[in-house]
């Protein structure tokens, strides 16, 4: 099943955090997962949010980023999809971020998996294309 995630999922996959073992059942080999270039920088802005406050060491940090480029994730150029980011986040009133996020999934024709509450909510019962499904709802 092809699907693409966001970073709170992603983010779960490194970091012991509600929800992480659904996340984890993502690296599933019967999953094709893909993800926006931004993942590189919300991840990323992530672990340096933790780091500044301690909770993790740079080392670790810096380790979590070695890793992840190991992980079984393709990875697609935003540029190509902008004219939709704006649309939806336009259209839907959400942050251009998530929205880089809906495109892909529309683009790609999966749907998308999130850890986020209150972007799942606020797209829920809306009109996508394409699915916005919440981590837990995951199963092999």
């Amino acid at each position: 099943m092809r699907l693409v995630v966001d970073a709170t999922v992603v983010v779960k996959w490194f970091l012991p955090e509600i929800h992480s073992r659904a996340a984890g059942r993502l690296l599933s080999e019967a999953f094709e997962l893909m993800a926006p270039d931004l993942i590189w920088s919300e991840l990323g802005n992530v672990l340096w949010k933790r780091w500044r406050r301690r909770e993790l060491t740079e080392e670790a940090a810096s380790e979590i980023l070695s890793d992840f480029k190991r992980y079984p994730l393709v990875i697609f150029r935003s540029g190509p999809i902008l004219d939709d980011v704006w649309r939806l986040a336009g259209t839907l009133n959400r942050s251009f971020y998530d929205s880089v996020y809906l495109a892909l999934a529309e683009t790609k024709k999966c749907p998308l998996v999130t850890a986020d509450s209150k972007f799942f909510n606020a797209l829920k019962n809306s009109r996508l294309s394409t699915p916005v499904i919440w981590v837990e709802e995951i199963k092999e």
